[in-house]
């Protein structure tokens, strides 16, 4: 269970606001209304990577977070015993190539990926026009590079997170491949009320390709302006339950 965000950034999520060593408290005690029986594994999920409206000296429509920026992350998840998540939204930029870029931290054993497809534009598409879209033979070749980098640097098996927000924003979902030592989560999307949530996960979790397991996104301000955040009892109740829960 975890927050996402980025430094600086109030908008993008949770991480992003106030000291990080009181919002790593707060990962740990909401993490605590989650665990029931089990053991919580606290996450820090940072964006590496962040779309933007303007194209840039590249053309790529995304800007990289700087170094020491995860650095900082990295080290304040191993202070907590947690997991650091570098989440990348693309632009125009190939996903691949932007998880590649990423080597460094990705060769260590607390540190994994989460994608977010709805922001992975095509040819004369801007970020926040349109959603992006990902496929399943993406994401297998994602996965691919990681279970090599799992098996060349002998590390223990690294979660790779893809966000949706909708069907059409992952195509061709049914090729889709697991691949050894990495665990693909599947997080549903969506800001809304309680209701409408229940729908949205009721439509991603059908017909799921075997192999994958399930994550589940909660907005703090926008679902409360919407309707009303739903309480871990209501998320633990979903069927399947989910397995990583995020609140931006």
């Amino acid at each position: 269970m975890g927050f996402c965000g980025l430094p600086g950034a109030a908008a993008l999520g949770r991480l992003g606001t106030g000291d990080p060593d009181k919002r790593a408290a707060e990962i740990e005690k909401v993490a605590g209304s989650y665990a029931e029986e089990r053991e919580p594994l606290p996450v820090f999920e940072l964006l590496a990577v962040v779309a933007n409206s303007a194209a840039g000296p590249d053309g790529t429509y995304r800007s990289r977070t700087p170094d020491a920026t995860v650095r900082r992350f990295h080290k304040l998840a191993r202070e907590h015993r947690g997991l650091l998540l570098l989440n990348i939204q693309p632009g125009r930029a190939a996903m691949l190539d932007e998880v590649k870029a990423l080597r460094e931290w990705l060769v260590h054993p607390d540190v994994g990926v989460a994608l977010d497809p709805e922001w992975e534009m095509g040819p004369g598409e801007v970020p926040g026009d349109t959603y992006g879209h990902t496929s399943g033979h993406e994401l297998t070749e994602i996965a691919h590079y990681l279970s090599d980098l799992v098996h060349e640097h002998d590390l223990p098996q690294k979660p790779l997170v893809f966000h949706q927000v909708a069907k059409s924003v992952v195509r061709e979902e049914s090729a889709l491949r697991p691949q050894p030592g990495v665990a693909l989560i599947k997080s549903a999307d969506g800001i809304g009320s309680p209701g409408l949530k229940r729908g949205t996960w009721r439509q991603l979790v059908s017909d799921m390709p075997d192999g994958l397991h399930t994550g589940f996104k909660l907005f703090y301000d926008e679902d409360a302006e919407s309707s009303r955040l739903m309480t871990p009892k209501e998320v633990l109740a979903l069927k399947p339950q989910p397995e990583y829960v995020m609140y931006e």
